[in-house]
Formats: C-alpha cells, structure tokens, sequence
C-alpha cells in the first residue's frame, strides 16, 4: 500500500515539492555559510519525493544550535516550503483519494519549518525499537 501511496504522491505533489527543496538547497550551497541548510533542505527534499514508509524523529543530541539554526531557515525559505505543502496539502484533501497525501503533506509542514534536529527514518526500524 506504500508504495501505492508513494507512486501517487510522486505524480501529484512529490516531484514539484522535491524540486522546491533542491532549488532551496542550491540556494543555500552559494553560500558557503548556508551549507547546513543546503544539506538539511536536500534531506528533507528526498524525504519529500517518497515520503511514505519513514518517519521524521527528533535528534536527541539537538540543542541550541539547531533551535538559532531552525530559526534562520524559516526565515530564508522554511515559510516558503511550509506554504507550498500547506496548498499542496489542501488541495489534496479535496478529492477522497488525495485525503491521505494531503494529511502527510500537513505532516510535512513543521519539519519544513524546522528541519535541522531532525532526522529521517525507515519506519521499520521505528517500530523495531
């Protein structure tokens, strides 16, 4: 069923929603200072592209610095990315069929607010533990 998700998310909202995050992250590799974000924007980008099947779980070695860090990013293009699931999100839940991809669009929108912290992981290895 995942993958049945994941083919459909792919064709509606995945690949233009990916295509934002790299646009992002190649934003953020210009700059040599931005790198991090560059990264974290790629990471979530992927995560973005085939989301069903993996989690996003908080690092529990984040501190302070992610926090200040997370903070530049909403302000560079977190808000940005955040907008495009939310109307990617709502436009989804409008047909019966698109109502699951648009609840993991909405599930998507804090970590494209605050993505550093963060790490993506295989569902199963979530449930394993």
């Amino acid at each position: 069923m995942k993958t049945i998700l994941n083919i459909i998310w792919l064709v509606l909202s995945g690949f233009w929603l990916f295509l934002s995050y790299m646009v992002a992250a190649l934003v953020m590799f210009i700059f040599i200072i931005t790198i991090p974000w560059g990264i974290a924007a790629a990471r979530i980008g992927v995560y973005a592209l085939w989301p069903f099947g993996r989690e996003v779980v908080s690092k529990p070695t984040a501190g302070l610095g992610s926090l200040l860090g997370n903070i530049i990013w909403v302000v560079l293009a977190g808000w940005i990315l955040a907008l495009e699931h939310i109307i990617s999100g709502v436009l989804l839940c409008m047909t019966i069929i698109g109502i699951p991809l648009g609840i993991a669009n909405f599930k998507l929108v804090p970590v494209s607010l605050m993505p550093l912290g963060k790490e993506i992981v295989d569902g199963r290895d979530l449930r394993a533990r």
